[in-house]
């Protein structure tokens, strides 16, 4: 038995070429498309990489003159960082998703704290305490008090925060 010898028509001959020259082109068009995005990644990776070295030596240059600082003046220490934790009662029935939303969102609140004279914000206790307890946050769409159990003044101050339902 003997193969027929299509390979010699014009026609397959066309169409083979054709098949070729569709490969070839297709593999052009996946690499240069290939090549362009993998370019933009590196760029954007290079980008985050040099803003992540710029704000890492902004950071441990404002550690250092902040340490300097408290070095300095160890009778008159500062604030360097605000914890706050909300204990949640289990009858409320919060999640711990949103309880850790609050706890940032109060962090944040009391940002100005940071950098303030240890004595100071302590004369001013009572005054963080109304400021917090006055505030009322929206959990799963329920209004919620929070109340201050404790608070803890030194270069870390501590706040620890219950959960009140407000009718």
């Amino acid at each position: 038995m003997r193969i027929p010898p299509f390979y010699r028509l014009p026609s397959f001959q066309r169409f083979f070429a054709g098949a070729v020259i569709g490969g070839i082109v297709s593999w052009m068009i996946f690499i240069f498309m290939y090549g362009s995005m993998h370019e933009k990644q590196t760029q954007k990776i290079q980008d985050q990489q040099t803003q992540l070295d710029k704000l890492t030596s902004t950071l441990s240059y404002l550690q250092e003159e902040n340490k300097e600082l408290n070095d300095e003046n160890e009778d008159e220490l500062t604030i360097q960082e605000v914890r706050v934790k909300i204990l949640n009662p289990t009858k409320t029935k919060v999640e711990l998703l949103s309880l850790h939303r609050a706890e940032e969102t109060l962090s944040q609140d009391l940002r100005s704290l940071l950098n303030q004279n240890l004595e100071t914000a302590h004369d001013n206790k009572e005054l963080i305490k109304k400021i917090i307890e006055n505030k009322t946050i929206k959990l799963n769409d329920k209004p919620f008090r929070l109340e201050v159990k404790e608070i803890y003044f030194y270069t870390t101050t501590d706040l620890t925060l219950a959960l009140k339902y407000e009718e």
